[in-house]
């Protein structure tokens, strides 16, 4: 056993996401998720579930032949899923006389620090409660401004809202390729990355490129990742036992705290701040603040307490920070200090993004 799949032994809080082609594929996939989250929770682990399938139930019971892509419709397949996928969950661990509990949220509740932190005490509750969450996006009243794009990246942000150590990914292929169609065991670079193709209908909305993402962002919370495959025997079993299955992505050493992975992963940027040379040196190296004398172009309509991204002038992000100026203010003091700054500003002592509200090495 090597020390990336050693270090899963010790996971106490694990987050795991399964999608609706996993859950399409296999009418057992709910019975066999229970009986193995049963064991994770008995060996002391807490288990949070993020689940997709409720659209996909829903277009069934429909009639919808095909996944509509109006946004009424897929409401529509959401509503009508939502409680069949819940009682199948329900009913899979009840018989193991454990007890569930549905969490759905939208992009917005996670945006909002005060719906996120209410959110981040309910999710506690149950845990402590002994129940387990099983989590999806709210599509009945999502829509594309408040969606989280699939519930690869909603797996992703629940990771720090509950204090997870480990994400598992579960999927319809045997992790992660490389180029000649092998699995790759352990992901240390993401530029060995091959791509993966998987026949059939469209069932759900993520892929391999998604689960990639959600990967880096979770480990820039502290967790380990895996990408597995769903229908492997004891797949979450043999994960934490530190067996080789799927893709492990190992934690990374120095995890972003809670409030600054919000900032860089969670928030959605409003705008852009082109940066000079300098201004780009100081974000990187992690200790200054962003000043106007280092911004050298505005785009966006943004107010303060917004986030923005922070990119060099070829437009490559080097950082994502939340503005202590709107717009327009932004661009008045750009490239100005001191005299010259106080003369547009009113101060010569104006900072457009704190250091405390900065991200680098997004």
């Amino acid at each position: 056993m090597n020390k990336e799949r050693a270090a899963l032994t010790r996971a106490r809080r694990v987050v795991v996401k399964i999608g609706s082609r996993s859950l399409a594929q296999d009418g057992d996939a709910q019975r066999s998720l229970a009986e193995e989250t049963a064991a994770l929770c008995r060996a002391g682990r807490a288990v949070v579930l993020v689940s997709s399938g409720a659209i996909a139930i829903g277009c069934s019971r429909l009639g919808y032949r095909t996944r509509p892509r109006e946004m009424a419709r897929l409401q529509a397949a959401a509503a009508a899923g939502q409680s069949v996928l819940m009682r199948r969950y329900d009913e899979a661990f009840g018989a193991l006389d454990m007890t569930v509990a549905q969490v759905l949220l939208t992009h917005a509740d996670l945006a909002d620090r005060e719906r996120l932190n209410n959110a981040r005490e309910a999710l506690a509750a149950l845990l402590d409660a002994g129940a387990i969450p099983i989590v999806n996006e709210n599509d009945t009243v999502a829509t594309d401004e408040i969606r989280f794009g699939d519930n690869d990246q909603l797996a992703s942000m629940v990771v720090p809202l509950v204090g997870a150590d480990l994400l598992v990914l579960l999927t319809d292929v045997e992790g992660v390729l490389d180029p000649s169609g092998r699995r790759i065991s352990v992901m240390t670079e993401k530029a060995l990355v091959g791509s993966v193709v998987s026949a059939g209908e469209k069932v759900g909305s993520g892929g391999m490129a998604s689960k990639l993402d959600a990967a880096e962002k979770a480990r820039r919370s502290g967790a380990a990742v895996v990408i597995a495959p769903a229908r492997h025997p004891r797949v979450l079993t043999e994960i934490v036992q530190g067996k080789d299955v799927g893709t492990v992505f190992p934690r990374l050493g120095e995890a972003l705290k809670a409030r600054k992975h919000w900032i860089a992963y969670t928030l959605r940027p409003k705008g852009t701040l082109i940066l000079d040379a300098g201004a780009v040196r100081a974000v990187r190296g992690g200790k200054s603040s962003l000043l106007p004398v280092g911004v050298v172009g505005v785009r966006g309509d943004f107010h303060p307490g917004d986030a923005v991204r922070l990119v060099d002038a070829e437009g490559s992000e080097v950082g994502r920070g939340l503005t202590r100026l709107g717009a327009a203010d932004v661009a008045r003091a750009a490239g100005k200090k001191g005299a010259e700054l106080a003369l547009v500003a009113g101060s010569d002592d104006l900072e457009v993004v704190h250091k405390d509200d900065l991200v680098h090495g997004i």
